[in-house]
C-alpha cells in the first residue's frame, strides 16, 4: 500500500474509533440507565473502540515519521529518527500526544462501570482532539488560532454526531422499550454536534479556498463537495427520522424502520469521516505561505500588530475566536429557549433576567472577540482591561440572570434512572467540591488571591503564548467572578450565604486587596512576562514598563467601579430582605393576634416582678 494511502486509512480508522469511543461513553453517561443492558453493551463498545483508537494513533506516529522523514521502518536509523521526530518537531509531538491521549482513554474506558466513570473517561478525548486540530491543513492557515479552533470544533462536533449515531445503531437490539427515549435524547445531542460541524466546516473551507469555484476545479474541492453531499444526506435522514419514525417507535415495524435508518445514517457519517481523512491529506487551493518579513508581534501572537489603541478600535476592531463565540451563542439560544419553555407551560420567568443574561453574553462577546482580546495580547494594560472585565464586569449580569435556577426549573427530570442534563447539573451543584469553591470566604479568597497566583507565576505567560491557555484563562476567571458575585447577590443554589454585614466585609476586603495589587503594579519597575511584552516591537503607545504601570492603575481605578456596584447591590438586597422579613412578621401577627409580641411583653413583665421582689 502506498504510504499516502496508508496514512489516509489510518487517519480514517483513528477518527471513527475516536468518535465511537466518545459516543459510547456519552451513552453510558447520559442516555441510558446504569443498570440497563444497553449500558453494559455501550461500555464494552467504548473499551474496544478505545483500543482501536490507541492502535491507530500509535501507528500514525510510526507511519508519519516514515513518510515525512523518508526513512523506512527497516532502516537502522529509524529509531533515532523517530525519537527526534516526536521530541523536537512540533508535528511529531502532536502525533505523540494524540497517541498518549488514546492510550489513556483506553485505560480509563476499561474501568467504566457507572455514568461518573464515563464522564471522567471523556477528558483524554478532549485532549486528543485538541492535539489533532493542530495537525490539520487548516492549522497552517494565516489565522492560525482561528484555524486550529475551528478544526477543534469541527472534529469535536463530528465525533459527537458520528459517535452517537453509530453506537445507538449498534445498541438497537438491546434497547427494547427504551429505544424511543434513547433516540430522542440522541437526536437532541446530535443536533448540537451537527451545528458545530456546519459552522466550523464553512469557516475551514473559507480559510482554505479562494472561492466557490474551487469546489469544481481542485481535488480538495471535489472531495469537499462529496463530503457536503454526504453530510446533507445524513442531515436529511436525521430530519426525516425525527419527523416520521420517532413518534411511532412503540410499534415493532417502526422500530425496524428506525434501525434501518440508523444504519444508513451511520454508514453515511462513516463515509464522511473517510472523506475528511482524505481531505486532510489533500493540498488545499490556498497553500500555506510563510510571510517574507513577519513582525515581532506576528512571531509572538500569530497576528499583525493592531493599530494604536483608541476608543474606536477598542469597540470597532473584531477578531473571531470560534470556540468561545460558538459557546456563547449556544448559551444565549439555550437560555432564551428555557425561558420560553417556562412561559409556555404557564410559569413565570422575569423578563429582566433574560435581558441581564443577554447583556452578559454581549459583554463576553466583546471581551473575547474585540478590543480586550486583541489588545490584551500585545499590551499589559489591554490584558488588565480584559482580566477586570472577565472577573468583575461580565459575571454581574450573568449571575443576576440566575442561569442555574432557570435550568433546574426548565430542564425535564429523568424518570428511568439515567442522568440527563438536569441530573448532572444537580450533582454538580450539590457536590462537595463545588460547595467548597462556592463558599463565600473561599470565593472571596479566590477572587482576590488568583491575581497574585496568575500574574506572578508561569500561568500568565502560558495564557499569553498558548491558545488553550488563553481559553482556560477566560473560563477560569469568569467562573471565579461568578462564584464571588453569586455568594453576594446571586439567586442560584450552591453557596451558604452569610449575613449581609459579613457580605459587605468580604466585599470591601477584596476591594482593598485589588487596590493594593493595583498600587504595587503601578509602582513596580519589574516587567512581568518580559519575553512577551518586552519583545512585542510596538511602534505606538508607551514602553512596556510604563504600559504595565498603566495596567496597575486600571486594576486600582476601573476595577473598583464594579465592586462599588456590588456594594450597592448588597445594600439593596439587605434592605429588601429586611422589608420581606417585616412583612412576614406582620402577616404572622395578623394570623396569631400578635402572639410573639404578647409573649415578649409577658416575659418583660415577669422580669419586672422578679426585680421588684428582690
Amino acid at each position: 500500500m502506498p504510504p499516502e494511502l496508508l496514512v489516509t486509512a489510518l487517519a480514517a480508522l483513528r477518527d471513527v474509533a475516536l468518535s465511537v469511543t466518545f459516543g459510547a461513553l456519552l451513552v453510558v453517561a447520559a442516555l441510558v440507565p446504569p443498570r440497563h443492558p444497553a449500558a453494559a453493551r455501550a461500555a464494552a463498545i467504548a473499551r474496544y473502540a478505545s483500543v482501536a483508537w490507541a492502535i491507530a494513533a500509535s501507528a500514525m506516529v510510526l507511519v508519519q515519521t516514515a513518510v515525512i522523514t523518508l526513512i523506512p521502518f527497516d532502516d537502522p536509523a529509524f529509531g533515532a529518527t523517530l525519537g527526534q521526530f516526536v521530541t523536537e518537531i512540533d508535528l511529531g509531538e502532536a502525533y505523540l500526544q494524540m497517541a498518549i491521549a488514546a492510550v489513556v482513554a483506553s485505560v480509563a474506558a476499561a474501568f467504566v462501570r457507572a455514568p461518573a466513570h464515563a464522564a471522567w473517561a471523556m477528558v483524554p478525548i478532549a485532549w486528543g482532539i485538541g492535539w489533532q486540530a493542530v495537525t490539520g491543513h487548516a492549522a497552517g492557515a494565516t489565522d492560525h488560532h482561528l484555524a486550529v479552533s475551528s478544526l477543534f470544533l469541527h472534529i469535536g462536533g463530528a465525533a459527537l454526531w458520528l459517535g452517537l449515531v453509530v453506537v445507538v445503531a449498534a445498541l438497537g437490539p438491546v434497547l427494547g422499550t427504551a429505544a424511543a427515549d434513547v433516540a430522542r435524547r440522541m437526536s437532541k445531542a446530535a443536533v448540537w454536534g451537527a451545528a458545530a460541524v456546519i459552522v466550523s466546516g464553512v469557516l475551514n473551507a473559507a480559510l482554505r479556498m479562494t472561492g466557490p469555484s474551487d469546489l469544481f476545479t481542485s481535488t480538495y474541492g471535489l472531495i469537499l463537495l462529496a463530503k457536503l453531499v454526504l453530510v446533507a444526506a445524513a442531515m436529511a435522514l436525521a430530519a426525516w427520522h425525527r419527523r416520521v419514525t420517532l413518534p411511532r417507535l412503540e410499534a415493532t415495524p417502526a422500530r425496524r424502520l428506525f434501525a434501518r435508518v440508523m444504519i444508513v445514517d451511520a454508514a453515511a457519517l462513516v463515509a464522511v469521516t473517510g472523506l475528511a481523512a482524505a481531505l486532510a491529506s489533500s493540498a488545499p487551493p490556498v497553500p500555506s505561505v510563510a510571510l517574507e518579513d513577519p513582525s515581532p508581534a506576528f512571531y509572538l501572537t500569530g497576528y499583525a500588530l493592531p493599530p494604536a489603541a483608541s476608543g474606536a478600535t477598542w469597540f470597532g476592531l473584531w477578531r473571531l475566536e470560534i470556540i468561545s463565540a460558538f459557546v456563547l451563542v449556544v448559551f444565549a439560544v439555550v437560555y432564551v429557549r428555557w425561558a420560553m419553555r417556562l412561559r409556555t407551560r404557564g410559569d413565570q420567568w422575569p423578563w429582566h433576567r433574560t435581558a441581564s443574561w443577554l447583556a452578559g453574553i454581549v459583554i463576553m462577546l466583546w471581551i473575547t472577540q474585540s478590543g480586550p482580546a486583541i489588545y490584551g495580547m500585545v499590551t499589559f494594560s489591554g490584558h488588565m482591561v480584559q482580566h477586570m472585565a472577565l472577573v468583575m464586569l461580565a459575571p454581574i449580569p450573568l449571575t443576576l440572570a440566575a442561569p442555574v435556577t432557570l435550568a433546574l426549573r426548565a430542564l425535564p427530570p429523568r424518570t428511568d434512572g439515567s442522568r440527563g442534563p438536569r441530573e448532572w447539573l444537580r450533582l454538580t451543584v450539590e457536590s462537595r467540591w463545588l460547595r467548597f469553591w462556592a463558599h463565600p470566604i473561599v470565593a472571596a479568597v479566590s477572587f482576590a488571591g488568583w491575581l497574585i497566583v496568575f500574574y506572578y507565576s508561569p500561568l500568565f505567560e502560558f495564557a499569553l503564548s498558548n491558545h488553550a491557555g488563553h481559553l482556560w484563562m477566560v473560563l477560569h476567571f469568569t467562573l471565579v467572578g461568578y462564584f464571588f458575585v453569586n455568594a453576594l447577590v446571586g439567586l442560584d443554589p450552591g453557596p451558604t450565604r452569610p449575613r449581609y454585614p459579613m457580605r459587605l466585609v468580604l466585599l470591601f476586603a477584596t476591594m482593598a486587596f485589588h487596590a493594593f495589587f493595583g498600587v504595587s503594579l503601578a509602582s513596580s519597575d519589574v516587567l512581568l512576562a518580559p519575553e512577551w511584552f518586552g519583545l512585542m516591537g510596538r511602534d505606538w503607545g508607551p514602553d512596556a514598563i510604563t504600559d504595565q504601570q498603566y495596567g496597575g492603575e486600571i486594576a486600582w481605578g476601573i476595577g473598583e467601579l464594579p465592586v462599588l456596584a456590588l456594594a450597592i447591590g448588597v445594600a439593596v438586597a439587605w434592605r429588601a430582605s429586611d422589608a420581606r422579613e417585616s412583612r412576614r412578621k406582620d402577616r404572622q401577627a395578623e394570623r396569631d393576634d400578635d402572639a410573639e409580641l404578647k409573649a415578649y411583653n409577658a416575659m418583660l413583665e415577669r422580669y419586672r416582678e422578679v426585680d421588684e421582689r428582690s
